[in-house]
């Protein structure tokens, strides 16, 4: 029964990316362990003084509002700590930009991001990223005091998501979550499509975790099988990336939880597109989405039915 709730609520993750549609910095330094507030705010270690106030205004706050949010700083140092084996140190830069908001919010709201002068990530990127590296219930807020790539601001949401928590991310669950939001938007790059390369990524972690997928090879099968289902045209070397990439992804413990709750929000856009899951078509939707996700429409159909009426 937990195996099949699993695979549920793996493929409830799937949907959501398909109907979801540089740089900030790393070395958090958190003032202390107090976790009783429930805003965090991690700045940019470098902004200037009208850097900050543009980052502010972007947020929806005022200086003077700074003082209800516990606040931490991210450095260029732990920028380059983090993003060093995956992105070229000239691209990381030599400044800390992006400053991420992060508001805790009740128990089954999952996660929902929001992305301000980020040019490069997109919001289904974080929020995959994110789940991979345990975060749940919270409104995270991307932002850059002018157009940047995002990048690293992933690594200041899981820095505030820490202190506000009081839980670690382990070195290896934030190096993996990294590596996949970099390898994800390196994807769009050469697809040129941000968008397409998320749900390719979702549907291989969907298949990878459904199925309990370790070996190179049976992920590079589900890779394939992904991209085909798609109609995506993708490179050998992009094909090579994912299957390193999904290799680490395979050995973190996702909260499934968090899963479950990211799939109800998508229910309603679903029925929009023509999916109502109250009366599931089956051959239909073979003909529709093809053998790879027309099996994940079909199982998740009584799991939806249930969970709305």
């Amino acid at each position: 029964m937990i195996k099949t709730m699993k695979k549920l609520v793996m493929a409830g993750a799937l949907l959501l990316s398909l109907a979801v549609p540089a740089v900030a910095s790393a070395d958090a330094e958190i003032k202390d362990e107090d976790t009783s507030y429930d805003r965090y705010i991690a700045f940019g270690a470098d902004l200037k003084k009208e850097e900050r106030e543009t980052v502010l205004s972007e947020l929806g706050i005022t200086e003077g509002d700074v003082a209800g949010y516990k606040t931490i700083q991210i450095t260029n140092k732990e920028e380059h700590d983090y993003l060093g084996s995956y992105i070229d140190a000239s691209v990381i830069g030599t400044r800390a930009l992006s400053s991420v908001m992060v508001v805790k919010t009740e128990e089954g709201n999952g996660i929902n991001v929001s992305t301000k002068n980020i040019g490069y990530c997109t919001q289904g990127m974080y929020c995959n990223a994110l789940v991979t590296a345990g975060l749940t219930d919270a409104n995270v807020t991307v932002v850059g005091p002018f157009n940047i790539s995002g990048t690293s601001a992933l690594v200041g949401a899981m820095k505030a998501y820490a202190t506000m928590t009081g839980e670690e991310i382990s070195e290896a669950t934030m190096d993996t979550a990294t590596d996949e939001l970099v390898t994800t938007a390196e994807l769009g790059e050469s697809m040129g499509d941000k968008d397409k390369a998320a749900e390719l990524v979702a549907a291989v972690k969907q298949k990878v975790f459904s199925e309990g997928l370790t070996s190179s090879t049976d992920i590079r099968d589900a890779v394939e099988a992904a991209a085909n289902s798609l109609n995506l045209n993708i490179s050998e070397e992009d094909v090579e990336n994912i299957v390193d990439m999904m290799e680490k992804v395979s050995q973190v413990d996702i909260d499934v939880d968090a899963i479950t709750e990211q799939a109800k929000g998508i229910y309603d856009k679903l029925k929009d597109a023509g999916v109502d899951f109250s009366n599931v078509d089956t051959a239909g939707l073979f003909e529709k989405v093809g053998d790879f996700f027309a099996g994940i429409f079909e199982a998740i159909a009584d799991f939806f039915t249930g969970l709305f009426g």
